[in-house]
């Protein structure tokens, strides 16, 4: 039945799917069919009598566990005398798969009372640990010192960092969060007041997750307990694992019995979530008896890609080899192309979308890429003027952004004078109100019962004065909720772009999603509808509002180069490969971090199936005035050095210069004449 189950796959696959039970490395390169693989490691295990509840399956995402198990279960069912899908569904609903954080959550559980917590411990989510850190930094004072220490996220940032990359406070401060090394006592101050209003209230966030079973983990006798209801550990992305997971794995899986992790240290490109390329490049060293199978053949692009991404990769010190190779084939290679600047780049990009669009390959089937967020923003705003829809994935979540957060603040204020947690937000808007006065201004509010015009009897500090008159106005208007809901936001946008302004950096740019929250509120049939919906299924992004997919059947990918990981498009455009975009200028600092960014353009070129063009705009205008023709000249991407540029077409769009007239030498003659008589 096994050689049936397996029939599919190609030779280095079908030894990676059908191993025995010692430390398996699979070093799957990009487009090689790992998820397939992994899935049929899973269905091989089940047939050759492994019980399915005794297997786990450790992914990044719900949706990648669940996609896995569901194809584990079509292979099952397409080998078996037993075809029926439902009762291999049910087979696959006895394995312990998913992320490592509810994997923890559903071990700590069975393990609760041994490690303390008892059995009614709850999660919190990101949010509320925020709050939470919040609260134990204003009591301890560390909000109102003379320097001003890092705000909540940033505190909780450094925490998470500390526990996932075992890192002391010190190190993460020097590597990660230079700009707030002058407090690392306050920090470990504050971490230690933050561990003990968690145990107080028996939550723990989801750091803590991975935390525990780490520690439950260190038992001797609560590891063996653990370590025995396991006959095999699958691990996906193992690139993408940190320390604290790797060191969960160590113990889970002694010697690695019964260990598979699946990954490509190619593609590691997320040390700013801790972590780290060092456990798959050093996974045979952990393991001795570790076997390493690597899959080299590519499914999703043609050859004269594959050419340049191996090119790109091949220059990395530290790696495993590989040579990814396709039969799909071609005579186009990727192109590099020269321009002059972003409006240039901006004009091809649109021209050559349009002209596949024309081919016949559908908006949905091409991507734009980059290394940030902002630097789609001059394209955005051409593709809009053009009206070719678009979707945008990247850079922060719609709901995650702080100026979308300032605004759902006022409106729940204005829905729920209740809203402690709005009021505070809203209220440290205003110059000159900390947490202090806000805590006195809700004390306040809630002394008047809750009326939102009581407020107009509160003596602000004297910086927020005129602020504090216009937002008791304009709560006034939009607390009775007797307004178009579009009118309300128009309102409300009028009271805050002025504070968003003095607050945010590229201030144009985050006024369009007030602009298109404003749009998509015709939607909703009223206001509590609005925040609730937004609440109960926050977007991804502000496209995301906009129904599905703006109103168009077909619409174009905008991604950061990170969210387009695992992805692939027909044709593929990467903008600004120039040094200071890519690499960013930001992760330039060590050989690990140069070497991160050329992991991350390699991810970039191998999302391409047939097409793939790289852009490199040679003037970057400074958009500091209005006017002006102030501009610095860029330089290609280290990552493209002259000895690999042969695995590209190159085109220059850079204007003709004029040909000069080289056979006679009068035209200078006559010049130098003029000049020297200047000073007869």
């Amino acid at each position: 039945m096994d050689g049936c189950l397996t029939q599919s796959l190609n030779e280095r696959q079908r030894q990676a799917a059908t191993f025995g039970n010692s430390p398996l490395l699979i070093i799957a390169g990009a487009g090689t069919g790992k998820t397939n693989t992994l899935a049929h490691r899973v269905a091989h295990l089940i047939s050759t009598g492994v019980n399915p509840s005794r297997l786990l399956l450790l992914t990044f995402t719900r949706r990648a566990s669940a996609e896995m198990l569901k194809r584990a279960g079509t292979i099952l069912a397409a080998t078996s005398r037993q075809p029926s899908l439902a009762a291999h569904d049910a087979t696959m609903a006895k394995i312990w798969g998913g992320t490592f954080h509810a994997v923890a959550n559903r071990l700590l559980r069975v393990h609760s009372k041994s490690i303390g917590l008892g059995d009614s411990f709850t999660v919190i989510d990101r949010s509320d640990a925020e709050d939470l850190l919040n609260v134990c930094r204003s009591e301890l004072s560390l909000d109102r010192g003379e320097v001003r220490f890092p705000r909540k996220g940033t505190c909780l940032s450094i925490y998470s960092r500390c526990v996932n990359a075992r890192e002391p406070i010190e190190t993460a401060l020097a590597k990660q969060f230079p700009w707030c090394s002058d407090y690392p006592e306050q920090l470990k101050s504050l971490f230690k007041r933050y561990v003990e209003r968690k145990q107080e209230q028996n939550v723990l966030d989801y750091d803590d997750l991975l935390l525990y079973w780490f520690h439950l983990m260190q038992d001797d006798a609560l590891a063996a307990e653990a370590r025995g209801r396991f006959d095999a550990v699958l691990v996906d992305e193992y690139q993408d694992t940190n320390d604290l997971q790797a060191s969960i794995l160590q113990r889970l899986c002694e010697g690695g019995r019964g260990l598979t992790v699946v990954g490509d240290d190619a593609q590691a490109i997320y040390s700013f979530r801790a972590a780290t390329v060092r456990n798959i490049l050093d996974f045979p060293k952990t393991f001795p008896a570790t076997t390493v199978v690597t899959l080299e053949q590519n499914y999703r692009s043609v050859q004269p890609i594959l050419d340049a991404a191996n090119a790109v990769i091949g220059q990395c010190v530290d790696r495993f080899e590989k040579n990814l190779f396709s039969t799909r084939r071609s005579e186009q290679k990727p192109r590099l192309v020269t321009l002059v600047d972003e409006d240039q780049q901006c004009d091809y990009v649109i021209k050559q979308i349009l002209e596949h669009l024309e081919a016949g390959i559908a908006l949905k089937k091409q991507a734009v890429l980059f290394r940030a967020a902002h630097h789609s923003d001059a394209l955005e705003v051409e593709l809009a003027r053009r009206g070719i829809p678009f979707v945008k994935y990247g850079g922060l979540k719609f709901l995650e952004a702080g100026h979308v957060k300032d605004a759902l603040s006022i409106l729940r204020l204005a829905e729920n004078p209740r809203d402690a947690t709005s009021a505070f937000r809203v209220l440290q808007l205003l110059d000159g109100v900390g947490p202090s006065h806000a805590r006195r201004a809700i004390a306040h509010l809630i002394d008047n019962g809750h009326k939102l015009s009581s407020w107009s009897r509160f003596a602000p500090p004297p910086a927020a004065s005129q602020q504090w008159s216009a937002l008791v106005a304009m709560l006034g208007r939009l607390a009775p909720n007797d307004l178009p809901l579009p009118e309300q936001i128009a309102e409300m946008k009028r009271f805050y772009i002025p504070i968003l302004e003095r607050r945010y950096d590229q201030a144009n740019v985050r006024k369009r999603d007030l602009d298109q929250l404003e749009q998509i509120s015709t939607n909703f049939r009223s206001r509590s509808q609005l925040l609730s919906d937004l609440a109960l299924d926050p977007p991804a992004s502000t496209q995301d509002l906009a129904g599905p997919p703006l109103m168009e059947e077909d619409y174009l990918i905008l991604s950061t180069i990170h969210s387009a990981k695992g992805c692939e498009w027909d044709a593929v455009y990467v903008l600004h490969a120039a040094d200071g975009n890519i690499p960013s200028d930001m992760t330039t600092n060590s050989d690990e971090e140069i070497e991160e960014e050329r992991r991350l353009f390699y991810v970039a070129l191998t999302r391409a199936r047939d097409f793939l063009t790289v852009c490199f705009p040679l003037r970057y205008y400074r958009r500091k005035h209005a006017t002006g023709d102030q501009h610095s000249y860029a330089q290609l991407t280290r990552f493209l050095p002259e000895s690999i540029r042969d695995r590209f077409e190159q085109v220059s769009l850079q204007p003709a210069r004029p040909d000069l007239d080289l056979t006679t030498n009068r035209a200078a003659i006559d010049v130098r004449k003029k000049i020297s008589a200047m000073w007869s």
